[in-house]
């Protein structure tokens, strides 16, 4: 089955990256994943996926846009899925190949920069906040965990085939912001309270959910800002910072 053979290869980030391919995996994610007008190049169905009336609509719209479909057990299914719970479907996608100019940002349409954040499930937590909150797109920056991990699209539920997003290096993503005068903010610990919206658009810097951001990109920040929080609590959890800031410079 080379659709098989496909899917157990693009668990690897060196193969997704040659191939231009991507895994979505459960019923509503392959929904979105259609509902978006993203190409989806095969899909790999188990009996618990045909069990059920939403599953069964599923599959029959994969099979009527002529995505190539094969059939296995759930078994089968259960051992080349990234989640514990594929929910009887694993597809293969084509996503988007975006640019740095694809990010309109603009007041109230920040764009997002993620510096060495690792875990998958608050990268694509994040995703999903920067949709809901009309954000301009994301940018990830060296360090990031990869955009297109299996683990990270479930946890985006869907944004991020609708919210612009694309790796890229200090130099290029700084130099970007400055030719579109969007001002970049650091979150840090010593900022200053965030305040109300700024008037013009700015790019949100969050860093690794240990380190923070390095050094040398806060230099590069025209403000640098916090959220005050209890003296008692150490920190937040930087997907959870993220919702609260994106939430605040949106209003």
């Amino acid at each position: 089955m080379a659709l098989l053979s496909t899917i157990r290869d693009l668990h690897r980030r060196k193969a997704r990256e040659r191939r231009g391919l991507a895994l979505a995996e459960g019923v509503r994610l392959v929904e979105e994943m259609l509902a978006a007008g993203v190409v989806c190049k095969g899909a790999v169905v188990g009996p618990t996926l045909e069990a059920t009336p939403r599953g069964a609509a599923l599959l029959q719209s994969l099979q009527d846009a002529g995505v190539v479909v094969e059939h296995l057990s759930d078994e089968q299914l259960d051992e080349v899925a990234a989640t514990e719970q594929p929910q009887g479907i694993v597809a293969v996608y084509q996503p988007r190949h975006w640019t740095l100019d694809a990010m309109i940002a603009a007041p109230k349409k920040p764009v997002v920069i993620l510096d060495g954040v690792q875990d998958p499930g608050n990268v694509g937590t994040i995703a999903r906040t920067a949709l809901a909150f009309g954000a301009a797109g994301i940018v990830a920056l060296p360090g990031t965990v990869d955009l297109t991990n299996p683990k990270v699209v479930r946890a985006a539920m869907g944004a991020l085939f609708l919210v612009p997003h694309l790796h890229a290096d200090d130099v290029a993503t700084f130099a970007w912001l400055k030719q579109h005068h969007v001002a970049p903010w650091a979150t840090s610990m010593d900022g200053e309270p965030l305040g109300a919206a700024p008037a013009g658009p700015i790019a949100l810097l969050l860093g690794n959910e240990g380190a923070g951001l390095r050094p040398e990109l806060v230099v590069h920040a025209e403000k640098r800002v916090a959220i005050p929080i209890a003296p008692e609590a150490e920190s937040l959890n930087v997907a959870i910072a993220a919702g609260i800031l994106l939430y605040q410079v949106t209003r």
